[in-house]
């Protein structure tokens, strides 16, 4: 179980507004938060930088957050934390087993990918190659 602290999310507010609207965007079945709690916190989110309604397709619902500013950021943030605090909801939690890759990455990228892993090999890389001993 993943849990998340509303008032000390460790975090900067970005990625907490982010993480938090795509968790109530996610259908996740383990999580503290009801499914309309999760859609009226998307939709007031999703007011604040537009003038129409929230879309009602899963696929729609999502914030880009790139050309508003840090005003709006922490209006979210605030929206955010007082609809969950009004709930009773102080820790986030829910539970989400990793998803499977659909996602097939182009030749294009293959040069990337390939520096990303030499960068950051991953754990089982290290003990293959005798670097994650202390």
């Amino acid at each position: 179980m993943q849990t998340l602290d509303i008032d000390r999310p460790e975090m900067p507010e970005l990625q907490f507004v982010l993480l938090v609207t795509a968790l109530c965007t996610s259908g996740l079945v383990h999580c503290n938060v009801t499914e309309q709690l999760r859609n009226e916190i998307f939709d007031r989110c999703w007011i604040l930088i537009h003038e129409d309604p929230a879309p009602t397709t899963v696929e729609e619902r999502v914030l880009d957050l790139r050309s508003w500013t840090e005003v709006t950021l922490d209006a979210m943030g605030e929206t955010i934390r007082s609809m969950l605090g009004d709930a009773g909801i102080r820790t986030l939690a829910w539970e989400h087993a990793p998803s499977v890759t659909i996602r097939i990455s182009t030749p294009a990228s293959q040069p990337l990918l390939d520096r990303f892993q030499q960068l950051y090999p991953a754990p089982s890389d290290l003990a293959d190659r005798g670097l994650n001993t202390p």
